[in-house]
């Protein structure tokens, strides 16, 4: 607040309430915290000379409650870490978003959008968030336990031990796979073709017959086999 004689300043109301905290900057400025309130009142600064009487006003804006219209995706694995879209209104300042009871990451990109970082949960969550304004309804988030990749055949299940053979892994719960292991030595690359088929470069140094096994987040298949061809000797 500005204006004169402001030294020595012994309070800062607002209406009636005393400020919840000031700073004298100068003999013309003071930084004053307002307490809380409703509506619009008189701001007044007193000294040991008297009180101001001029009719400088401050008002109380009553912060909105945020409104949450979409979550995007609406479902996730459990174990957590699926970035999500928030869509709604009045998310400014938001203070929390929660997936049930449980706190999540998040950033404020706007008063209409915020994305979100799903925890660990299980079931059917309702995603809300907070604001000084309230807490919004809440948006449903379902959490989906990853099912354990079967894998039933590979093709062709024999090659080279020098590596290279491009092969086709049939089974399912494929498309969700993080890793495709030849006995202790993982694929050097390998391609989502569909929930059912992947297809995977054998790595090099593959000796005898190894498990093949794929690892998705709902764990690891059982193994096939797939089987080393000596090459040819004269």
């Amino acid at each position: 607040m500005t204006g004169t004689g402001f030294t020595g300043a012994t309070g800062v109301r607002f209406g009636a309430t005393q400020a919840t905290s000031f700073t004298v900057n100068s003999d013309t400025q003071i930084t004053a915290t307002a307490p809380v309130g409703t509506g619009t009142v008189q701001v007044t600064v007193t000294t040991p000379a008297g009180t101001s009487n001029q009719f400088v006003t401050f008002t109380y804006v009553t912060a909105p409650v945020p409104v949450l219209s979409s979550v995007s995706p609406h479902s996730g694995p459990a174990s957590g870490g699926t970035v999500v879209t928030l869509s709604g209104s009045g998310f400014a300042g938001a203070t929390a978003v929660r997936f049930g009871g449980v706190s999540a990451a998040f950033t404020v990109i706007s008063g209409t959008q915020i994305s979100a970082t799903a925890p660990a949960g299980s079931g059917t969550a309702q995603v809300t968030v907070t604001t000084p304004g309230g807490t919004s309804n809440g948006v449903s988030f379902t959490y989906v336990s990853a099912s354990v990749p079967a894998l039933t055949s590979v093709s062709p299940n024999s090659g080279p031990a020098a590596g290279g053979t491009t092969v086709t892994l049939t089974g399912t719960g494929l498309a969700a796979a993080t890793a495709v292991r030849f006995g202790a030595t993982p694929a050097t690359s390998f391609t989502v073709v569909s929930d059912t088929h992947l297809v995977v470069d054998v790595p090099a140094g593959v000796a005898g017959p190894v498990a093949v096994t794929v690892t998705s987040p709902g764990g690891t298949s059982t193994p096939t086999t797939y089987t080393r061809v000596a090459s040819p000797g004269i």
